[in-house]
């Protein structure tokens, strides 16, 4: 049976939050700093649970990327790339990750953040796929600061992965940290959800809590072998708020 692990980006392969700080290399710490001031009262609607977080996006990258060729963004993109790798990756998610290779399962990115730097950390991280937010380029190979379909949450991540998937039998491992990975989550086999408090493991649909040793098994036979459980990443802000 074809086996496939989807992890959540930020948060949970890497710490908080990645969008903000590739911006403010774009962009610089000061212009970030007024996009935010100026889209504020959208972003206190969406801490606060209302809003539009695709209008929010496409209205930060307005301001931010709008205009800009993608090719003078190359140099910015591949550091940015490998400074993540080098510095943000979680070394307790890389050895779930590492299980998962040996295991010899596909491995894929499913995340808000943009595809525009998250496909170079996917190769750099040698995962079989990467399935971000994809930003509108025009014919002129500049930023539009619009998206090219949905911001890839909630619900657009199992859209995005099962257009992705395609038909046929699995077995899906996912792994997120915050409500936006609540329906991949609830898609998975195995479901690993990491917070700053815990995390916990179960089989879904039945969202049946074990103690991490592995999904629901009716016999020692039956039980599958499960990869490491990580611990809770540090204190710190809740996770992959801005995307």
């Amino acid at each position: 049976m074809r086996a496939v692990a989807a992890f959540d980006f930020d948060g949970t392969l890497v710490e908080r939050d990645s969008l903000l700080p590739f911006l403010q290399r774009v962009c610089g710490t000061a212009a970030v700093a007024r996009a935010l001031a100026i889209e504020s009262p959208r972003l206190a609607r969406l801490a606060a649970g209302g809003g539009d977080r695709d209008l929010f996006k496409a209205r930060l990258f307005g301001r931010l990327l709008a205009g800009r060729r993608v090719v003078d963004l190359d140099r910015v993109v591949s550091d940015y790339a490998e400074h993540v790798t080098a510095r943000r990756v979680r070394s307790d998610m890389l050895d779930v990750v590492e299980w998962h290779r040996r295991e010899g399962h596909e491995l894929v990115i499913v995340s808000a953040s943009p595809e525009l730097y998250l496909v170079p950390i996917g190769r750099l991280l040698a995962f079989d796929a990467v399935l971000g937010t994809r930003l509108e380029v025009d014919d002129d190979g500049r930023l539009t600061g619009r998206l090219t379909g949905r911001n890839v949450r909630g619900a657009e991540k199992v859209a995005r992965l099962r257009a992705h998937l395609g038909e046929g039998p699995l077995r899906l491992w996912a792994y997120g940290d915050s409500a936006g990975d609540r329906e991949l989550l609830e898609l998975a086999d195995v479901a690993t959800r990491v917070t700053r408090r815990r995390q916990y493991q179960r089989r879904s649909p039945a969202a049946t809590v074990t103690d991490g040793a592995g999904p629901p098994a009716t016999s020692p036979e039956d039980r599958p072998a499960s990869p490491p459980t990580p611990p809770p990443p540090p204190p710190g802000p809740e996770p992959g708020s801005a995307a």
